[in-house]
């Protein structure tokens, strides 16, 4: 599939429906962070049967199943899957076609569905000329269709020094998003695949350690002014409780191709920084952005995330006003208690998982 495309390969587009079917064995590939716990727990909570796939950073939770195993080592995944089976599969760290092309062949005979963990940042224009953008639109599915994205399985993915050194932090992230669901949807897919295309994700305090929010409210309580754009974009959020449900029900359904997941109201960096200053009771202060130091959600570019699709297939996110406060609350409180550095660079490459 090096330098072709998936459609070349495929011939049609992935975007369709299959019959239902619920998912009463579901294998989790990652799931140890952030919302991929609350993904986790929810599946248990429900009955289902959760196998934990990974490479045993943090313990499962009680009652998960747990496979030992490092997903780039096909011949060691196999084994340890040994003859397990799966009525859906949900992998929360899909980063680069070359993962894709093992899980095509490892999860070929094991799973009938394979839901990958998506980025919004698949849509960021500033890391591809092929996305298709219309300033003042917000962006649909079909902005970044994987049947049509080419794919170079030549690129050096297996070596992150390399890939960021080849691309930069940004687009590598965003370029291994997009290849590894072109790779899933390219020729005939051995199961029905879906992608979840996540707004930033934030809420959940502590556990959000991307410190993201928290950069924001603690330069906020602290006085220091935030750098942001001339001119600041829009972007989309989502709550991280409801990117976990959205992907369980995304496992559960039909739903064949990609699905932006995102409350419906988009908002620029200086409309969170005065939601913060409002729920803090005092100002926010400004700077100019200057090349790579601005704010976390500061952008010079259109990047807001269309969500009618999402809708249709009957996910549903709550108004940005109705979680987007307490979101704040809990990471001013982290803040005020230095339990994040304010100061220090987080992380931006939407790795939320």
């Amino acid at each position: 599939m090096s330098h072709s495309t998936a459609r070349e390969a495929a011939g049609t587009n992935t975007a369709g429906t299959t019959a239902n079917r619920a998912p009463h064995r579901v294998g989790v590939i990652g799931g140890t962070r952030y919302f991929g716990r609350h993904l986790v727990a929810l599946l248990r909570d429900a009955g289902t049967e959760v196998t934990l796939i990974n490479r045993g950073s943090a313990p499962p939770p009680p009652g998960v199943d747990h496979v030992l195993a490092d997903r780039d080592d096909e011949e060691a995944l196999t084994a340890a899957l040994g003859d397990r089976t799966f009525d859906a599969v949900i992998d929360q760290v899909l980063y680069t076609p070359a993962q894709a092309v093992v899980a095509r062949r490892v999860f070929a005979d094991r799973t009938p569905r394979y839901v990958m963990t998506s980025t919004m940042e698949v849509y960021d224009p500033a890391t591809s000329p092929l996305v298709r953008t219309t300033p003042g639109v917000p962006f649909t599915e079909e902005a970044v269709d994987p049947v049509d994205w080419p794919v170079d399985l030549d690129l050096p993915w297996h070596d992150p020094a390399a890939l960021v050194r080849h691309f930069g932090e940004a687009t590598a992230y965003a370029e291994g998003k997009r290849q590894a669901e072109a790779v899933l949807a390219a020729g005939r897919p051995p199961f029905d695949w879906a992608s979840v295309r996540s707004a930033h994700v934030l809420g959940g305090g502590a556990l959000d350690f991307t410190g993201r929010l928290a950069h924001f409210t603690g330069a906020v309580a602290a006085g220091r002014p935030v750098a942001v754009h001339e001119r600041p974009q829009p972007t989309s959020f989502v709550r991280h409780e409801e990117i976990a449900t959205a992907l369980v029900a995304v496992a559960a359904s039909s739903s064949v191709g990609a699905v932006n997941a995102a409350s419906a109201e988009p908002l620029d960096a200086v409309g969170l920084s005065e939601l913060i200053a409002g729920q803090l009771g005092t100002a926010a202060r400004y700077r100019p952005a200057e090349g790579a130091d601005h704010a976390p959600f500061s952008f010079d570019r259109w990047y807001p995330m269309d969500t009618r699709r999402a809708g249709a297939l009957g996910l549903s996110f709550s108004p940005l006003d109705s979680w987007l406060p307490a979101a704040v609350a809990e990471a001013a409180a982290i803040a005020t208690s230095s339990a994040v550095e304010a100061t220090e660079a987080p992380e931006t490459t939407g790795k939320d998982v």
